[in-house]
């Protein structure tokens, strides 16, 4: 992703993952995953609003919001995949 990470962006982010695995006790991992991208779309969409004056200035800026949160994503996703696909076995290994 676009941004700069630093040890408490990781760590924001490893709470949210550790929150979602301990869901795994009551749900399956697609509930769980659908559950994390709608709370990620609720929350992106939050921090857009609070950008904009009005609905109105928002609904103008609604597809450049969409690609820039939908690039963002892929990045992110792309390289995650990445990682997982070079350290596989390692992160995949039963202990």
């Amino acid at each position: 992703m676009s941004t700069d990470w630093d040890k408490e962006d990781f760590a924001r982010a490893d709470e949210i993952i550790n929150l979602a695995n301990s869901q795994l006790r009551k749900a399956t991992k697609g509930k769980v995953s659908a559950a994390l991208m709608f709370a990620s779309a609720r929350y992106c969409s939050w921090v857009s609003a609070t950008g904009f004056s009005d609905g109105a200035e928002m609904a103008s800026m609604r597809e450049q919001t969409i690609d820039y949160f939908v690039d963002q994503y892929r990045e992110a996703l792309t390289q995650n995949l990445d990682d997982y696909i070079e350290g596989f076995t390692d992160y995949m290994s039963k202990d």
